[in-house]
């Protein structure tokens, strides 16, 4: 059996991943909000996360299936019922009136909003013992992997 160095972030990373999708994933709405309202799912808060996070001024349907790494179809459904849900408004695009361009409601933004300061409370949770230097490089790091990883 070979044990990991500390300098050896592949499988500390892999490790983090599994427990997060076994311990975090079900139910991760009802962990933040435990009085939120029924609309407040997690695909109807991947896709105002995928809008937010969209680079181009005009987000698509083809922005939210790229952002979140899923079929356009599956996209195109999960968009249909965040704007059902209203956190989400379709629109024609002003460059192209084949395109339809989403933009976040302010429900939406209040739901992001909520879901980032659970973020930032779990974050704190982990790291919080660490120095405060060690927990600002750590969170650049982070920040920094993501950006390059999800662009």
């Amino acid at each position: 059996m070979h044990t990991s160095s500390p300098g050896d972030g592949g499988p500390a990373l892999f490790r983090l991943v599994r427990h997060w999708a076994r311990q975090q994933a079900p139910d991760v709405v009802q962990r933040f909000a435990a009085d939120a309202p029924p609309t407040w799912t997690a695909p109807n808060l991947f896709v105002i996360q995928a809008i937010d996070g969209a680079a181009s001024g005009e987000v698509t349907v083809a922005d939210v299936a790229r952002q979140l790494g899923i079929d356009r179809s599956v996209a195109s459904r999960m968009v249909s019922e965040a704007v059902h849900d209203g956190f989400v408004t379709r629109e024609t695009s002003t460059r192209d009136a084949r395109r339809a361009v989403l933009t976040l409601t302010e429900g939406a933004k209040e739901f992001l909003e909520t879901s980032r300061a659970y973020q930032r409370q779990a974050f704190d949770a982990l790291v919080g013992h660490w120095p405060d230097e060690d927990r600002e490089r750590f969170a650049g790091y982070l920040s920094r992997l993501a950006g390059e990883v999800l662009g």
